[in-house]
């Protein structure tokens, strides 16, 4: 998927005035991102992204400072914050409200589910927790699988 195209999808679903602002959104929720993912992943998640979306995570990424124990944790596992933490990030990036941050880091993970492999998403659902994890599309998915099953029984 180009950039072009990643962004003017994030603009049209979560309905934002112009592609700054999508450009933005995306910007955004790509570092919080990198920030509580492993370094790992977040280094083959930008390696399926255009380069314009990859650069925002591996700069994030190359820029953990921290002593060499604390940057091994990170490499392996992410910086630890809920979604209240995820939400505040985004919306100081992107200069918007927590509401709007999560709508558009949600439309976001819609968009980046076609723009990534399947399994780099199952990887990227894997590695957040419950609560971040409800942005995603498979989130959204799996709980209506379960709801369906829940009323067969």
């Amino acid at each position: 998927m180009r950039y072009e195209e990643l962004t003017s999808q994030v603009q049209a679903l979560a309905q934002l005035p112009d592609r700054r602002s999508a450009e933005r959104a995306v910007r955004a929720t790509l570092e919080t991102l990198a920030e509580r993912i492993p370094d790992g992943l977040a280094d083959h998640m930008a390696a399926q992204l255009p380069p314009e979306a990859a650069y925002s995570m591996r700069r994030v990424a190359a820029s953990h400072e921290a002593s060499p124990a604390q940057r091994a944790y990170r490499r392996n596992h992410g910086e630890r914050f809920d979604l209240t933490g995820f939400a505040g990030r985004i919306a100081w990036r992107a200069r918007a409200s927590e509401d709007e941050a999560i709508r558009e880091a949600s439309v976001f993970f819609e968009v980046l589910d076609s723009a990534v492999s399947p399994e780099l998403m199952e990887r990227l659902y894997k590695a957040l927790p419950s609560d971040i994890r409800e942005l995603l599309p498979e989130a959204r998915a799996f709980e209506g699988q379960q709801e369906r099953r829940g009323r067969e029984r």
